[in-house]
């Protein structure tokens, strides 16, 4: 438990805790958190592009010949390939587009096409009330991490950091999506260890960046996008959570700029345990005098006396993990691994 936290229990005060994080403090929320129905062989999946659309007929066609190969029914929006600027259509038919894959009872679960940029524009246009009855499988990642955290900030929904359905779909994203959205299993994510042709493992090793074990509540997704989300309404309470973030083609200073938000904003104090996936394309690069990523989760992560590591399964990768957000997890951070405490759906 961090210092701000025992302040606030030794003088009594924690019912003054909103006046402390009053950024990231919002409306009343769900007090437990809802699991949507498995999915299963047969049932239909929606397809949505809340953000971008989807471009070229192939594309399209492989996305469906992947959720089929799935064993799944597949109703594709007809907007996935709308074009309003760089979105799948204008804010408010791609909120409706979403709202109605809700309320179809002949929908079972709902992938998003892609991510992109857009989905945190939908927010204001969601039917929440709407969707807390029909509670549903919502799967994807990058930009659809607003509608995500959104979701569960609103409803208790729990939502899955995975996949989206243009993703290559390779065995081992697979073999976690089954598992967790069908089997209903509590999975142990691990990264894979193969040493391959090399002495030692090279690829997908994880950094320790502080060792130990935690549990608490999943919640994350992609930095950038959950930044630019704090101060809204639409982001959950983060005590006690478990942080897991991913990002893609950021500068260093950006990664650097944006934990610095968080940690402004009162969200790192609150953590238990700290996961970062993948930050692709994010080298120090050839300019002067640049932090690593190492130095950066350094000098804002391993002074929260938490255990943390980075590069977990997570993110604009092709082999990723099925992430859900809202369900009871422990780390462990010298072995780089999550273990689900409770099943993520019913």
């Amino acid at each position: 438990m961090n210092s701000r936290k025992e302040f606030l229990k030794v003088l009594g005060l924690s019912a003054l805790t909103p006046f402390f994080n009053n950024t990231v403090t919002g409306l009343s929320r769900p007090q437990t958190i809802v699991k949507p129905k498995r999915l299963n062989k047969g049932d239909t999946v929606g397809v949505v592009s809340p953000a971008a659309p989807v471009y070229g007929e192939e594309k399209i066609e492989i996305m469906q010949e992947s959720m089929e190969a799935l064993g799944f029914n597949v109703v594709i929006s007809d907007h996935v390939t709308d074009r309003w600027g760089y979105f799948a259509g204008e804010d408010k038919l791609r909120a409706d587009e979403v709202n109605k894959m809700f309320a179809n009872p002949n929908i079972d679960g709902i992938v998003c096409a892609r991510g992109g940029w857009g989905c945190s524009r939908i927010l204001p246009y969601l039917d929440y009330e709407m969707i807390s009855k029909n509670p549903k499988v919502l799967i994807g990642y990058s930009d659809v991490t607003s509608l995500l955290l959104a979701l569960h900030a609103k409803t208790g929904l729990v939502t899955f950091h995975g996949p989206v359905g243009t993703s290559e779909w390779k065995d081992f994203s697979v073999n976690y999506f089954k598992s967790i959205l069908m089997e209903g299993r509590q999975v142990e994510m691990r990264n894979p260890q193969e040493v391959k042709d090399t002495l030692t493992q090279i690829d997908d090793r994880i950094t320790t960046i502080r060792m130990g074990t935690a549990k608490g509540r999943l919640l994350g997704g992609n930095l950038t996008v959950l930044t630019t989300i704090i101060g809204s309404d639409f982001l959950p309470e983060w005590d006690d959570a478990i942080l897991f973030l991913e990002d893609v083609n950021e500068g260093i200073y950006r990664v650097d700029r944006m934990l610095t938000q968080m940690k402004l904003a009162g969200i790192l104090d609150k953590l238990n345990g700290f996961v970062f996936g993948k930050c692709t394309d994010c080298d120090p690069g050839s300019g002067y005098g640049s932090f690593t990523l190492d130095q950066v989760y350094d000098h804002h992560i391993k002074p929260l006396k938490i255990p943390a590591w980075s590069g977990a399964m997570i993110g604009h990768i092709s082999e990723k993990f099925t992430v859900p957000i809202g369900v009871q997890a422990q780390i462990d951070a010298k072995k780089g691994i999550i273990k689900m405490l409770e099943p993520a759906v019913q």
